[in-house]
């Protein structure tokens, strides 16, 4: 298990300390750039959980592809531009993408020809950092290479000499853009060198936004696409008020985006499954489920007649699930946020002709617990690096309208938005966090842990045990 340098840890809680609550600013013409991508079908999202804006309102507005439980966006690298569709993960912290010369990309029939390469050779405006990109997955796959700087251009603007990784080796057809804290990079994690700044702290430092926030929106799973606004929220995009939650401390910092779960219910009953509770969850984009802890996995296996299959990590269900009335609340410290179970209910392939369903909930197993798509669909949820703090309001589906807001540093807090009175500010995060060091899995299943991952990865062979919190099940 690596650890931050204490000088970087002394920066760290000096800059966080330092800080004040945001703010939000209504102009009267705020400029956000929409793109229009059409939606593609994933139809293993189990596997795929395994591999892994304009000046005027300093907002900035970037679509996604709803790719049935992953979300991508288009973007490019490099003058003249070399387009990429990159994994919106808010659960690591790098950019990277594919080089071109690369054998998972340069092979015949590559799978890289959708989502796009990266050749240095090829842009006017390359730059070369240093060779210690070098991100893994759990069973040891994943991409390494170079740091290098360059052009970035998504949502109608262009970031120039952005820090990225190019994968030279790589076991991932796909690019990633991390935006998480910038303590979770790679070169931080494994090289021991000082944080880059990452995307959304580069468009801070650009004074393309006001502060290191930004809101995600991912829609409903019918819908085709969602959003991103960096330095800002959308108000028609959420129900009632935004309430604010503290980020929970990993060895004394803020490095990823866990707050604590303190209850669960069931069809609209908040708590009626546990409560008084504290258990770090990690809201992660760049994973397609939920992984809670074992035996609240176990229970509602039994509640919804779900067949866990341990040899391939997924809950089977049948597909009628989805048109059941019901649903499953999550409670923060008194924030409640209401998932259907059509929101739960994936699909994820076919059999001779006829869809193949599981309930989009996992067992952690040792990992600390995520909650991925399938329940930040039902949120909207403000990222908060600069404030160490998440925003948390029922999702507002398929609206129609926009009501876009900058999130400025102040201190006058949020017009919109509450802190959640004497919120759970602490809970057992368990060994190196969820993403940090990879996590941990039972010696069966796995070998030596590497020290960071891409993608959220859980062991298939975890059994689904009885350890954790006691639940008292009322309803099931």
């Amino acid at each position: 298990m690596k650890s931050w340098s204490l000088a970087l840890v002394a920066q760290l809680l000096v800059t966080s300390s330092s800080v004040t609550a945001w703010e939000l600013v209504q102009r009267e013409q705020p400029k956000v750039v929409a793109l229009d991508i059409q939606r593609r079908y994933v139809p293993n999202p189990v596997e795929r959980d395994r591999l892994r804006k304009r000046q005027q309102s300093k907002t900035l507005q970037q679509t996604l592809d709803n790719l049935e439980t992953l979300y991508f966006a288009n973007a490019s690298l490099g003058t003249p531009p070399q387009n990429l569709r990159l994994h919106i993960d808010t659960g690591s912290s790098d950019l990277w993408a594919n080089a071109g010369n690369s054998r998972q990309c340069s092979s015949r029939g590559s799978p890289c020809a959708e989502s796009g390469t990266y050749t240095a050779n090829d842009s006017s405006t390359y730059s070369y950092v240093n060779s210690v990109f070098n991100i893994s997955y759990v069973d040891g796959s994943g991409a390494s290479g170079d740091y290098a700087t360059d052009t970035f251009r998504f949502g109608g603007r262009d970031i120039e000499d952005l820090q990225f990784g190019i994968g030279y080796e790589s076991t991932s057809p796909e690019g990633i853009l991390g935006i998480g804290y910038t303590i979770n990079e790679v070169q931080v994690n494994r090289a021991g060198l000082q944080p880059y700044p990452n995307l959304p702290q580069k468009l801070v430092d650009d004074g393309t936004i006001s502060t290191n926030a930004y809101s995600l929106w991912l829609n409903d799973l019918d819908a085709s696409t969602g959003s991103i606004l960096f330095g800002g929220i959308d108000t028609n995009k959420f129900q009632g008020t935004l309430q604010l939650l503290p980020v929970i401390q990993e060895q004394g910092v803020h490095a990823e985006f866990i707050i604590a779960l303190t209850g669960m219910g069931q069809n609209g009953q908040a708590n009626s499954i546990f409560t008084n509770e504290s258990i770090a969850v990690l809201l992660d984009s760049g994973s397609s489920l939920m992984y809670l802890p074992d035996n609240v996995a176990q229970a509602l296996y039994q509640a919804y007649g779900a067949q866990y299959d341990s040899s391939q990590g997924a809950a089977f269900v049948d597909c009628d699930l989805a048109n059941r009335q019901g649903s499953l609340e999550f409670t923060f410290s008194g924030v409640t946020i209401s998932v259907e179970l059509g929101e739960l209910v994936v699909t994820a392939g076919f059999q001779r002709g006829r869809p193949v369903c599981i309930l989009g909930v996992s067992p952690a197993g040792d990992s600390v617990s995520v909650l991925g798509d399938t329940f930040l669909r039902s949120a909207y949820v403000v990222y908060d690096l600069q404030n160490n703090q998440i925003g948390l309001a029922q999702t507002n589906f398929n609206a129609t309208g926009s009501d876009v807001k900058e999130i400025t540093t102040g201190s006058s807090g949020v017009p919109s938005a509450t802190v959640v009175p004497n919120a759970v500010s602490t809970a057992n995060v368990g060994r190196g966090g969820g993403r940090i060091f990879g996590p941990s899995v039972s010696a069966s299943s796995a070998g030596a842990m590497p020290a960071i991952t891409a993608s959220p990865w859980h062991a298939a062979g975890v059994a689904v045990a009885g350890a954790g919190v006691m639940l008292g099940f009322n309803g099931f």
